[in-house]
């Protein structure tokens, strides 16, 4: 399944000031992994997928042109897809593209500790 070139070149112009940037083909499409985590992907079923961790899962479905990103008919919480029209403006891309980078470069979630009685 091909993808949208003109997105990814667009995308490679927002992530080309990092060293640690690499393009994958995966998922349908194709991937943009900052320092080996998928930050984003311009999806070949259209419009660009972006990881945002389950904890901002709902947040993000709440802005405009944005969904849920579905795979194998389930639900994956930590992905959102993103319409063309929700990543228009260069303005718009950087923030989408930036949130992917954000997730993958933020300290994992620490697991709760169970206390003994």
């Amino acid at each position: 399944m091909a993808y949208d070139e003109k997105t990814a070149e667009r995308v490679r112009k927002v992530l080309s000031g990092r060293r640690d940037v690499v393009e994958k083909k995966l998922m349908g499409g194709l991937c943009f992994m900052v320092k080996d985590g998928m930050c984003c992907s311009v999806s070949g079923r259209g419009g660009l997928l972006v990881r945002v961790g389950p904890e901002a899962f709902e947040r993000m479905l709440a802005e405009p042109h944005v969904a849920p990103m579905e795979m194998r008919g389930r639900t994956m919480t930590g992905f959102v897809r993103v319409m063309p029209e929700g990543y228009r403006t260069e303005a718009a891309l950087r923030k989408w593209v930036q949130r992917g980078v954000d997730f993958v470069l933020s300290p994992p979630a620490k697991p709760s500790r169970k206390r003994a009685k």
